[in-house]
């Protein structure tokens, strides 16, 4: 321990040197930069580094260590030992004294067992509390010696209290395999609660940045997550790993073209997330393509130019048949048009620059072909066209009952609406697209949301998180094939994760019983953890039950989530009080359920599965049959 203490102290004032080097490029950075733009582009490189460097100064800088052996097995690494953290730090010669842990050596870390040690001949994982080194264990894989691990099991079990945290020093192998997966690649990961899945996704997120650091600087990465309450729970996690340039949204905050002002329907909305809308919504737009009223005639001073009306009709199915976005389709007409004037120029022995093709393009016999035969148009002229009059774009595609049921006089917009306006957006023009995306209760997804992030990673990767299982949305998926092609990546690699890690046995047990009533084909999950407690009690009046549940997990450590639907105030702020609706996503050390009767199958099961030491289940109805106790 004492030479262990001694490295760590090393340690520190490598980090605290590295710090005090950024700052000092920072506060030099504009004094070297050639001129304004690069001066602001490496202040902000600068300033970024110095940040990443400055988050948490006296916490773990490691996790763990491995010491190769020098058998052919250990390769380039013979006789080494690294230490393995979150971020890489170098002493003052540049050494490395901390690898980080997205660093291809690192894997070993992960992978090494006592049946392939991969070269290593000890592991050892170092313990925690507030920044203090309080032990290590040691695992000899040269000679076979490996086990369950002590520190592994306190970090997964430690009390969930404020944000998500990160899992680098708790990734299992098979968890290792999707973060390393290539940015190239898609992959769907199915989840059962507590499995890891989202810290999969946004771990593989960081390792993708370190990986391919330039491309996806310029390119962008984007987290989607299901409402807000679930992004600020996972909001510290990438910082924590050093990656502040991420996008986090949730689907509405990245399709918000107009303010949300009214509600659909039940039924207008299911019609407008259907996948068929996006015929209907081309056919409305495509409608207002029109016909020549005949030839272009352009006069220039003493020249005229004409185009027949022939030949316009044919420029037109050209492009039209080139399938190109309507905004660019129309752009390419004006140009095409321009094209054949210009050549009639040059017939005459006129020699037509840059200017006249600007003027050309911009004159008004030209503005007013397009505007008759591919007009320019803006989202909401087409939803709202359609939405007041449906019949003419969607006979033959939706039914007349259906089409009633979207059918609407008002100006304002409902949430769906969003959703048709990107899918008009996006075939009018290519929205700003992603290289990588990682989409979270995807299961949850409409066809049509669906649509709008495949537009943004046509020529990205995603990363699809999700639980068949707990689908609550009206369109819930309920295979991951037909979501992969509604997503776009109909060849993403789907693998499913079934080991429980954060969830209880006691709770998994009364969860795995409700899969049967939930008509999805998911595998059960498999408890790695035993212990936990699930505790029912009826009682007529619910309000005090749940108060005096609640006062009970308060003399627990932890975060403690009440979910119901009735009003409830508590006045500790380790208490959130939320409908079950709302907690898909987030976990907390102790769940007091409040009448389970009133909930779905799928969202029963959502409620059940967000314990992750207690469950207390207060009712005064009878319990579903599902998870009644056995006789």
């Amino acid at each position: 321990m004492e030479e262990e203490r001694a490295y760590l102290g090393a340690a520190r004032a490598a980090l605290a040197r590295m710090l005090d080097l950024a700052r000092h490029r920072v506060a030099t950075g504009e004094q070297v930069a050639g001129d304004r733009y690069t001066a602001e582009t490496l202040g902000r490189m600068l300033r970024g580094h110095a940040k990443e460097l400055a988050e948490e100064p006296d916490g773990p800088l490691y996790f763990g260590r491995l010491r190769f052996g020098d058998g052919a097995t250990a390769g380039d690494h013979g006789g080494q030992t690294y230490y393995i953290g979150r971020r890489h730090i170098a002493d003052e010669a540049g050494e490395p004294m901390v690898i980080d842990w997205r660093a291809p050596v690192s894997r070993t870390f992960y992978r090494a067992s006592a049946r392939d040690p991969m070269g290593v001949a000890v592991r050892r994982r170092y313990g925690w509390r507030e920044g203090i080194l309080t032990g290590f264990e040691d695992e000899r894989l040269s000679q076979g010696q490996e086990g369950t691990s002590r520190i592994v099991a306190e970090e997964i079990e430690r009390p969930r209290v404020g944000p998500m945290r990160d899992i680098v020093a708790t990734i299992q192998p098979e968890q290792d395999d999707l973060v390393r997966a290539g940015l190239d690649g898609s992959v769907c990961v199915q989840g059962a609660p507590g499995t890891g899945k989202t810290a999969v996704g946004l771990h593989r997120a960081a390792y993708l940045l370190y990986t391919n650091r330039r491309r996806l600087k310029r390119e962008g990465v984007l987290v989607i997550g299901p409402n807000p309450a679930f992004l600020r729970y996972i909001s510290a996690v990438l910082p924590a790993l050093g990656e502040v340039d991420v996008a986090q949204r949730t689907l509405d905050q990245l399709l918000a073209r107009r303010p949300v002002s009214t509600t659909d329907t039940d039924a207008a909305a299911i019609v407008k997330h259907d996948a068929r809308m996006a015929a209907v919504l081309a056919r409305a737009l495509y409608a207002r393509l029109g016909e020549p009223a005949g030839p272009l005639t352009v006069a220039e001073d003493s020249a005229r130019w004409r185009v027949s009306e022939h030949a316009l009709g044919r420029l037109i199915d050209e492009v039209w048949q080139e399938s190109l976005p309507y905004g660019i389709g129309r752009e390419r007409l004006r140009s095409r048009v321009v094209g054949l004037l210009r050549r009639q120029a040059e017939a005459r022995g006129y020699a037509p620059g840059a200017a006249w093709v600007q003027r050309m393009g911009r004159s008004r016999p030209v503005r007013d072909l397009l505007d008759r035969v591919w007009p320019a148009v803006r989202p909401q002229e087409v939803v709202s066209a359609l939405l007041r009059d449906p019949s003419e774009a969607a006979d033959g595609i939706l039914t007349p009952a259906e089409q009633e049921a979207i059918t609407r006089r008002t100006t304002r917009w409902s949430a769906a609406d969003l959703v048709l306006l990107d899918e008009v957006a996006g075939l009018i023009n290519h929205p700003e697209t992603y290289g990588h995306i990682i989409v979270d209760e995807a299961q949850d997804l409409s066809p049509m949301e669906c649509r709008a992030l495949a537009r943004r990673s046509v020529h990205g990767s995603l990363t699809v998180l999700g639980d068949l299982a707990q689908g609550t949305a009206p369109w819930a998926a309920t295979n991951w094939s037909q979501q992969l092609t509604h997503l776009g990546k109909p060849d993403a690699r789907l693998v499913a994760l079934t080991a429980g890690f954060r969830v209880p046995g006691a709770v998994l047990a009364l969860a795995n019983r409700l899969l049967a009533t939930l008509d999805v084909d998911v595998p059960p999950t498999r408890a790695v953890r035993g212990e936990g407690s699930v505790r029912v009690r009826r009682s007529d009046d619910l309000p005090a039950a749940t108060a005096a549940a609640v006062r009970e997990a308060l003399a627990y450590e932890g975060s403690v989530g009440v979910l119901t639907r009735e009003p409830f105030v508590s006045d500790s702020d380790r208490v959130t009080v939320l409908p079950p609706a709302m907690a898909k996503g987030l976990e907390f050390d102790h769940v007091v359920l409040v009448e389970p009767a009133d909930l779905v199958p799928r969202l029963l099961y959502v409620a059940l599965t967000r314990a992750v030491s207690r469950l207390d289940i207060v009712h005064r109805r009878p319990l579903p049959p599902a998870i009644h106790p056995a006789p």
